[in-house]
């Protein structure tokens, strides 16, 4: 391995290389697009794939081509970007094909801005593109544990056949971090039997979505339904923080995780017994983890960088049986660890109102605020 001191999105970069990526496909935006330029240096020194496409949908659909060759392919954009890919993203999970996308949020909605935010989360963990799918979502806290998780993200997607989509933010993309990088993997040479390598002295190979039979659809389907099964009983991952003795918990994804983790130190040297849960796979979610914490908690604060979107799935895992309150900066706005503390001193030291649904709250608390 070795040590660097590396921008978030070229070390995402050069981590899939090292993964053994043979074909890159994209096309710029800000704020993923040093990771595109890094591609365009690095992939052709080593003889192997880059194409700037004409457009994200150009892009998406080139990955869909390549990846039917069982080699390791890959694409990356930022959330409007990310958009126009989500038809291609269901053709490929259709198809049963392995792909990873890397989605660097910016603010939104709309064309928005270049701030980072967590907007997308429903979209890429909720399926933005049509049917019956689900991707594997990874969400890093830190360079190194985006290159971690951009190397898993190439071993999941061939175990499972799956589009698998690292999923960071502006902040993570754009600032510097030492990191250790893996050593390289040896390219592929051998494929598995559903590739379509070429059929000379073989029978032909088809991959398609295209189920015309709803009866044949259907089969495919619960396939794909079995196989999310065997991912969600063995790929969830987590880290968690002071919860030995928790009273209370924050919890984040991404950035969020990160900068609530400097919060709960602080509320930790005031006295206040909070830890932190930090969801690294929010697809699939720690859905058990939340659900055996409800009954130990005494309060549970969710803190994102958007409207409350993982907030949803935090509360259908706790069903009612914990207040849950929620934290959030929209729009490319990013939470300091001041304002996490603040709202960690609030929830620790009153029973809190837990009328009407805790967006709704936050929304009330904003206004106070003039926003």
């Amino acid at each position: 391995m070795t040590r660097e001191m590396m921008k978030g999105n070229e070390a995402v970069a050069e981590a899939a290389i090292r993964a053994g990526v043979t074909a890159y496909f994209g096309y710029p935006i800000t704020p993923q697009t040093e990771l595109l330029e890094y591609m365009a240096k690095r992939m052709p020194e080593l003889g192997r794939a880059f194409v700037q496409a004409e457009s994200e949908l150009a892009a998406i659909n080139m990955v869909y081509g390549a990846a039917c060759t069982g080699q390791r392919i890959m694409s990356s954009s930022s959330s409007p970007g990310v958009s126009l890919m989500m038809e291609g993203v269901s053709y490929i999970a259709g198809t049963e094909l392995p792909a990873v996308l890397i989605d660097v949020m910016r603010g939104g909605p709309g064309l928005g801005n270049i701030a980072p935010a967590q907007g997308d989360y429903n979209q890429i963990v909720h399926g933005g593109g049509h049917g019956e799918y689900h991707a594997i979502v990874l969400a890093p806290a830190s360079i190194q544990e985006s290159v971690d998780l951009t190397v898993m993200a190439f071993d999941l997607a061939e175990k499972y056949r799956s589009v698998v989509v690292v999923l960071t933010d502006g902040s993570i993309g754009q600032m510097m971090e030492p990191c250790e990088l893996p050593p390289f993997k040896a390219l592929k040479t051998e494929f598995p039997d559903w590739a379509t390598t070429g059929a000379e002295g073989r029978s032909k190979r088809i991959l398609t979505s295209i189920n015309l039979d709803p009866a044949a659809q259907e089969v495919t389907n619960f396939r794909l339904m079995r196989r999310w099964q065997e991912i969600q009983a063995n790929e969830v991952r987590y880290k968690t923080y002071f919860m030995e003795d928790a009273k209370f918990a924050v919890t984040g994804f991404g950035s969020c995780g990160r900068l609530a983790l400097s919060a709960v130190r602080a509320a930790r040297a005031e006295g206040i017994p909070v830890g932190l849960i930090r969801p690294i796979t929010i697809s699939p979610f720690p859905t058990d983890l939340f659900e055996e914490l409800s009954h130990k908690l005494e309060a549970l604060l969710v803190v994102e960088m958007n409207n409350g979107q993982m907030l949803e799935d935090v509360l259908l895992a706790t069903h009612d049986q914990i207040p849950v309150d929620f934290y959030g900066r929209m729009g490319g706005m990013v939470p300091f660890p001041d304002e996490v503390l603040d709202e960690i001193r609030r929830v620790a030291k009153s029973n809190l109102d837990t009328a009407g649904h805790p967006r709704d709250r936050w929304l009330q608390r904003m206004r106070a605020k003039n926003l």
